[in-house]
């Protein structure tokens, strides 16, 4: 990974480091916040409750208020209270400190995590407020501002979201393991001092220190919440534990449940640490297991409708899905670029299709080229389908890293709104997960069978204005590299013009 500087290592350098990153503000929030501190007629409340749309702002709004308070005061537990003791001209101040800029320049990193902490903030209101309503601001904006301590480690290192979601979520890896190598230190053990260094409200505080130096009380609590289907014998083994008791009942473990939820959801629902997460909170509850699962997944499809971003993952998505399955197997890192002999062999192929005349005798030669072509520019999946006369049928002429099924496969357009758009002219789509959804139901079935996953390209090459090849190719279903896109559209083109150069053969 490449940073203008060495990362730092230990404890002391993170807290150093990052205690003076400026978090970015979505200029839309930041110009609606300016606006409502200028107004006399606006609340603190309906200050408070805009805020919420960058939750960057709000860390950093309470961030000012407790260190500029008294050693000896209490935290700000909310929002609220923050722009009470800084007073709305000092938030103003602040306010223009930040850099504002448009959303999709903020690092995607960081967009992903904020939006995990909204969906925590959602959970923590739907499942805690009404039952805790005297504590709801707590509550809200301490589940909101958990995660908050990683916020500055994403704006600064971005990529870093990335590694650890891949290697820890989707292989597998010990978190402890990837975090020393990424890091130096541990996660949850710089989260807890920043969080202390910061003064943040003490039920995050009292998270970390849980999660980081004391996991005891929290593994009793996960022992006894495995019984879930015997509420009973769950009560006596607390009645017979009277520490654990009081501790299951302080209502700041609502914040950690809440974020513990978000996080798990975030790579899938019916994974095992998911799982874990749903029976603590029934047992802090006293709800059984698949009422409370009920009620997550409310509140994750109203979060989801709040908060969900077409470029980020909201967990909602998943609700749709088989339980089991799980989002970082459906989303594989992306390929590799190929390699500069894979690009060799490319650039030779690609001088086959443009040589003049045509060197091809039949099709069928053209399109093996066109395939080993598309193959040493990174596909790893390809099929190349010729339209008849009538454009009444595709039929497969060539194809890489598929089933024998794919050999003679036959498509009818007239049975697909997508393939009759393709073939009335050239053009590309090109599917990823913010348009599958809409696209997918437009695919053939065998074509879905033959490509699943979430990433595809298919692109149609016309002869004379005339369609008369489909290009459909993927990289096992995983995001594109970048430069195989480049090279997948440049093929396109080499085809396009070997297919003029061989109908135009012995004028």
């Amino acid at each position: 990974m490449s940073t203008a500087k060495p990362m730092p290592r230990s404890l002391e350098g993170w807290i150093k480091h990052l205690d003076g990153v400026r978090l970015p503000v979505p200029a839309a929030a930041h110009e609606k916040v300016r606006r409502a501190l200028g107004d006399n007629r606006r609340s603190l409340r309906d200050i408070s409750d805009l805020t919420q749309d960058s939750p960057a702002l709000a860390l950093s709004l309470l961030r000012e208020a407790n260190a500029s308070g008294s050693m000896l005061s209490s935290p700000a537990e909310s929002l609220e209270v923050a722009l009470s003791r800084l007073g709305l001209k000092r938030a103003e101040v602040l306010l223009n400190r930040l850099p504002a800029v448009p959303e999709d320049e903020i690092p995607h990193g960081l967009r992903q995590l904020q939006l995990i902490s909204q969906h925590a903030a959602q959970q923590a209101n739907g499942l805690f407020a009404a039952r805790l309503a005297r504590l709801w601001q707590e509550i809200h904006w301490c589940s909101l501002l958990f995660l908050s301590p990683l916020w500055p480690l994403l704006a600064s290192h971005p990529e870093l979201f990335d590694i650890w979601e891949r290697r820890v979520l989707g292989e597998g890896e010990p978190a402890i393991k990837v975090e020393r190598e990424l890091l130096g230190v541990p996660l949850l053990r710089l989260c807890h001092g920043l969080a202390t260094h910061w003064r943040l409200p003490d039920w995050i505080v009292q998270g970390y220190r849980l999660l980081s130096d004391d996991r005891r009380l929290l593994v009793q609590a996960l022992h006894i919440a495995r019984d879930n289907e015997h509420p009973l014998h769950q009560q006596q083994q607390l009645d017979g534990n009277p520490a654990l008791a009081r501790w299951l009942t302080q209502p700041g473990n609502s914040v950690l449940l809440a974020n513990g939820l978000a996080i798990s959801a975030h790579a899938g629902w019916g994974d095992g640490h998911s799982l874990r997460w749903q029976r603590l909170t029934g047992l802090f509850m006293k709800m059984p297991l698949d009422e409370l699962q009920q009620q997550v997944h409310q509140h994750s499809a109203q979060s989801g409708r709040l908060h969900a971003r077409t470029d980020l993952w909201h967990p909602a998505e998943a609700l749709l899905w088989p339980w089991n399955e799980h989002r970082l197997r459906r989303e594989p890192a992306a390929v590799p670029t190929p390699t500069s002999a894979a690009l060799k062999d490319w650039r030779q192929y690609c001088g086959e299709l443009l040589r003049e005349p045509s060197p091809f005798t039949n099709v069928v030669q053209l399109s093996a080229c066109a395939r080993d072509a598309l193959e040493s520019s990174g596909m790893r999946r390809v099929l190349l389908l010729l339209a008849d006369r009538n454009h009444s049928r595709l039929l497969a002429q060539q194809q890489a890293g598929l089933p024998k099924e794919a050999n003679g496969l036959q498509l009818d357009p007239g049975q697909s709104q997508l393939l009759r758009r393709l073939l009335a002219q050239p053009g590309q789509l090109r599917l990823g997960p913010d348009n599958m959804a809409q696209f997918s139901a437009l695919l053939p079935g065998q074509l879905k069978s033959l490509f699943p996953g979430h990433h595809l390209l298919l692109r149609s090459i016309a002869v004379n204005g005339r369609v008369a090849m489909l290009v459909v190719a993927d990289q096992n279903g995983a995001p594109f590299a970048e430069l195989s896109l480049r090279a997948f559209a440049k093929t396109a083109q080499c085809i396009e013009r070997a297919l003029a150069s061989f109908a135009s053969r012995g004028r």
